[in-house]
């Protein structure tokens, strides 16, 4: 047997080897499934509350949205209730209006558009926003163009006015002067008329001699001589003037010969008459001038007043009377 030396001294004392820890797995593992579900549940709980807050939100955005739409709405209804009360109360407007109507009808589309889309997004509401103050600020444009025409058109009426009123004055002034000037030339045109004197009719027998001899029995008589002047007168102006000789037989009518120049003239009371004879006499301003006038028996001379008329301008300016008597045994 063999023996080993070992050094001397003092020889540590050896501790006792540690005793393992006995651990237990089975809680741990619960401990963690524990958490990791109070994790889940707590995950749950916070996506729920995020999702239903999300959804309020999404929910405050449609009902912002829902309320915007129905803001812009109101704006363009007024707007468009604007443009008709335009129309309605200015024709000039509605005039003026119908030239603006196809770019008024692409604006109100363009928004109407957009109010009507359910998923029309905050830009697109700025949008018609925007095209909503167009609108607004068009019409005002239109309104005052609108009131510039009306500022117009009343000062054009009175204008128009003030000149009516001297065209009145001057047509009144007018109207008188004619009046004044009608009644002148009426005084001269009366004045002017031609006045017969010294009216003389005879009959007369022609005898084979070729002698005249004066009879007042009808049934020699072979033609009436008549005669008379044509009185000075400073108004009427020299050159031709038309007498007209009356010669009414004993039973009214007229005595009309078409070959010795018959003719019709009308009084100043507006009143047709029939003449035996129109005569154009050559007058001279101021001078006395007499006219001569012969009617030949056309056929035999009836016994009675044969009245004898003279008409100048339409007024009677001398009449004389001629009676024929019947012929006696010794006539």
């Amino acid at each position: 047997m063999s023996f080993e030396n070992f050094p001397t001294g003092n020889i540590p004392e050896q501790k006792p080897a540690p005793k393992k820890r006995n651990y237990n797995y089975k809680g741990i593992l619960l401990a963690v499934l524990i958490a990791a579900l109070a994790g889940t549940w707590a995950y749950l709980v916070w996506d729920k509350s995020k999702s239903n807050e999300q959804k309020q939100q999404l929910s405050m955005q449609l009902t912002t949205s829902d309320s915007s739409k129905n803001d812009l709405q109101r704006e363009l209804n007024d707007a468009v209730m604007s443009l008709d009360m335009l129309k309605s109360t200015n024709a000039r407007a509605d005039s003026l209006l119908r030239t603006k109507d196809k770019d008024i009808q692409d604006l109100k589309t363009r928004v109407q558009k957009i109010i009507n889309d359910k998923n029309a997004t905050g830009s697109q509401l700025a949008e018609a926003r925007r095209l909503i103050k167009q609108l607004k600020g068009n019409i005002e444009t239109y309104t005052a163009e609108i009131e510039k025409l009306k500022n117009d058109n009343i000062q054009l009426t009175e204008e128009k006015r003030v000149v009516t009123v001297e065209r009145d004055v001057v047509r009144k002034n007018f109207d008188s002067a004619k009046t004044v000037i009608k009644e002148k030339e009426s005084i001269i045109d009366i004045g002017s008329t031609l006045h017969a004197s010294n009216l003389n009719v005879m009959g007369v027998k022609e005898k084979n001699s070729g002698k005249e001899k004066e009879t007042a029995t009808a049934k020699r008589v072979d033609k009436l001589k008549i005669s008379f002047d044509l009185d000075e007168n400073r108004i009427t102006q020299s050159g031709l003037k038309e007498i007209y000789i009356n010669i009414i037989a004993p039973d009214g009518s007229v005595i009309v010969i078409p070959d010795i120049g018959s003719a019709k003239f009308v009084t100043r009371e507006g009143v047709e008459k029939l003449a035996t004879k129109k005569v154009e006499v050559d007058y001279k301003q101021g001078e006395r001038k007499q006219v001569q006038f012969e009617l030949a028996k056309a056929q035999n001379f009836m016994p009675g007043d044969y009245k004898i008329e003279i008409y100048n301008n339409g007024f009677k300016i001398g009449e004389a009377v001629r009676s024929l008597k019947k012929g006696g045994l010794f006539s």
